[in-house]
């Protein structure tokens, strides 16, 4: 796979991301942090696709971000920064799995546990049993392999096409195409087919801890306050 950090799309219209990343070159906190608040959600998600645990993927981020920083002058806007940002964080993710040798872990996981089936009765139950379910959909998605996991929540999660996910992950569509399938095909055996709606809401990345990771960020890169 290409190196991430250099910006090699054609399409040349993201001048709003430039002028962002201009500004925040100019050690500008403000613009540093709505970069980060327009895409921690996705960078969080796509890290959560390869980490086991979500102060993993918090970690990954937040490297991420600096490694970007560091690397913001090369940035010229001939793709969208979304696509340049999550380069980053695979190729971080990918850095760790190798060197830590926890990928042939991840792949031999097949614990299974049995889906819970949980009745609408009403209003309120609804809420309940929704955040019952989101906590099931993720405990079924952390049994994935990593390589059918972030494939779910690139594509069925976070709705990156299937020519996006694969430009990401440096695989060819139909390898994609393949390993969402089965993936969706393993969560089926664990999940009812009455949450699939809730997985839009699944790994949420917002609040205190998206503003946490924002602060951590800016504060390594010693912006003004």
């Amino acid at each position: 796979m290409s190196d991430p950090r250099i910006d090699r799309g054609d399409d040349g219209r993201n001048s709003k991301d430039v002028e962002l990343v201009r500004r925040a070159l100019a050690r500008d906190a403000d613009a540093l942090r709505t970069i980060m608040q327009m895409h921690n959600q996705r960078l969080y998600r796509i890290a959560r696709g390869l980490a086991d645990d979500d102060s993993e993927a918090e970690d990954i981020v937040q490297e991420a971000y600096v490694n970007a920083f560091a690397h913001f002058a090369e940035f010229r806007g001939e793709s969208a920064l979304s696509t340049w940002l999550c380069r980053i964080v695979v190729n971080e993710a990918l850095g760790r799995l190798r060197r830590s040798r926890r990928a042939a872990a991840f792949a031999k996981s097949a614990a299974r546990a049995n889906a819970e089936v949980i009745q609408f009765a009403g209003d309120a139950e609804r809420t309940v049993a929704q955040r019952q379910i989101l906590s099931l959909v993720e405990q079924a998605t952390d049994r994935l392999p990593p390589a059918y996991r972030v494939v779910l929540i690139a594509r069925a999660i976070e709705g990156l096409s299937n020519d996006e996910t694969a430009e990401l992950l440096g695989v060819r569509p139909q390898t994609v195409r393949t390993r969402l399938h089965r993936a969706r095909r393993l969560l089926r055996q664990e999940l009812d087919e009455q949450i699939g709606p809730v997985l839009l809401n699944a790994f949420p990345f917002k609040g205190r801890r998206c503003e946490r990771l924002i602060d951590t960020v800016i504060d390594r890169l010693r912006f003004p306050a």
